[in-house]
């Protein structure tokens, strides 16, 4: 007999793996140490006014599902009335079983609204005016919904040019949960675009009140945001790269590159990789003194459609897995940090699952003895957050690497809608250890397997990040 859909013991495969999610998992808070949610959104405790609102806009995931199925792009991004583009997600909905967004999507309208049925065409017109009308209920604004899924810590994903108002003014509101930034200076890397790197510099310079007229000074003014953001809170820094930055360079060729760059020529080729791979090791020289987390986000070969990167801009659904070399530049990035005394606590994830079991072995040869896992593989993100690419990733940490110091599950979202994902990540990790339990692989001590799940879902994240002392 078929189980039902999304019932208690969805994705739990066996009595051990129902016992460990629902009595250990099930009940711990959220640590959602990566998410894209503007702090706007939570110091204003905004309210939604429609579905499509908080669940469509921004959420690249869906727009592409909705592009594959043949929706045009005006229901998508475009003008169309918002009860029209909620009509044709709905329409998408029931041609994307196997996707995990065919499970996100439900788990979500159970999870926050208290809808069990199906979406579809024939339910949308009811689901749009059930969840709408209840999104103009207080317990519905973004803080009430943080509140509702237990979110007792989450760290945005800031630019170095950012005031921090938002995040000083929610600290002083009361709001219980932590919202801290995270420091994210991609924008530092980007020396091939001197149209986009020097009025940024500039806003830069503005701000830390530093005359940027050599690479020395470019430096300078990065360590006194850094510093800034280590004063309003932040402990993690987040690379979003193609690959580790690691050539060898000298003062005398960045100097160079640097008047290149200000001079508003872009860089290309060696020039550029000497430069990035000089700023990479500053900027991660800088989390180490700070005693921060740095996340390295391999992998993503983005904007590649570019005639709609012309139209819709970045972030709008057209980035793809990449397959650069990973594996002797992070070897070379982490030896050189290592050798010099400044390698700070470091979560490395790729978006190519092919590297799953190279990066825990590499991570590996750098663990050293000062923290549990110090140097940590991380959880599946973007292309891969699905119950494949989990159960792999979960595979590959537990076989190369340790399972039990994972700090565990992240949104990676702009959407308040997506802590589900932590839950579908529980239910996916119980049923790996319960099925180990189920064969007779592991033993059945729920004392042992209960207490790792705590620590996977909650409590490695909190010692690991310490934003409570922050």
């Amino acid at each position: 007999m078929a189980k039902k859909f999304l019932d208690k013991d969805f994705l739990l495969e066996s009595k051990p793996a129902q016992k460990l999610y629902h009595e250990y998992a099930a009940p711990m808070p959220i640590f959602d140490y990566h998410c894209h949610i503007p702090p706007s959104d939570i110091l204003s405790d905004r309210q939604f006014k429609n579905l499509t609102e908080i669940w469509l806009g921004g959420d690249h995931y869906k727009w592409r599902a909705m592009r594959a199925c043949g929706v045009d792009e005006r229901f998508i991004t475009g003008d169309a009335p918002d009860e029209d583009k909620f009509a044709a997600w709905a329409g998408v909905v029931p041609r994307i079983v196997r996707n995990p967004l065919y499970h996100w999507t439900h788990l979500e309208l159970q999870r926050v609204f208290g809808v069990n049925e199906l979406l579809n065409p024939d339910t949308a017109g009811e689901i749009y005016s059930h969840c709408t009308a209840l999104l103009g209920k207080k317990e519905y604004s973004a803080r009430s919904l943080i509140r509702k899924f237990k979110v007792e810590a989450l760290c945005t994903t800031d630019d170095p040019s950012s005031t921090l108002e938002e995040h000083r003014q929610i600290r002083e509101s009361g709001f219980e949960t932590i919202v801290a930034p995270a420091f994210r200076p991609d924008r530092a890397l980007e020396g091939h675009l001197p149209e986009k790197f020097n009025p940024w510099l500039d806003r830069l310079a503005e701000l830390a009140e530093v005359k940027i007229d050599s690479f020395g000074r470019f430096i300078e003014c990065l360590w006194k945001r850094h510093q800034f953001f280590h004063d309003n809170g932040c402990r993690l820094s987040d690379y979003g790269i193609e690959t580790c930055y690691a050539s060898d360079w000298t003062s005398e060729e960045v100097e160079t590159s640097f008047a290149i760059l200000r001079s508003g020529r872009a860089l290309s080729g060696e020039p550029l990789l000497r430069f990035r791979s000089a700023v990479l090791y500053e900027l991660l020289s800088m989390d180490a003194s700070q005693g921060w987390t740095q996340q390295l986000h391999l992998g993503a070969l983005r904007n590649n459609n570019s005639r709609m990167l012309t139209k819709l801009g970045p972030d709008t659904g057209y980035d793809a897995m990449g397959d650069f070399e990973q594996g002797r530049p992070l070897v070379r990035l982490l030896d050189r940090l290592e050798r010099t005394g400044k390698l700070a606590k470091t979560i490395v994830y790729s978006l190519n699952p092919r590297d799953n079991d190279m990066i825990p072995s590499i991570l590996g040869c750098f663990q050293d003895g000062s923290a549990p896992g110090k140097m940590q593989m991380g959880s599946a993100w973007w292309f891969t957050d699905t119950k494949d690419g989990m159960t792999r990733q979960i595979e590959a940490l537990s076989s190369v690497g340790v399972l039990s110091g994972f700090v565990g599950m992240l949104t990676d979202s702009r959407s308040l809608l997506s802590y589900p994902r932590h839950e579908y990540f529980r239910r996916i990790l119980c049923n790996i250890i319960g099925g180990d339990v189920e064969r007779g692989e592991i033993p059945e001590d729920y004392a042992l397997l209960g207490g790792m799940v705590r620590d996977i879902c909650w409590n490695n994240a909190k010692e690991y990040f310490r934003l409570h002392s922050a």
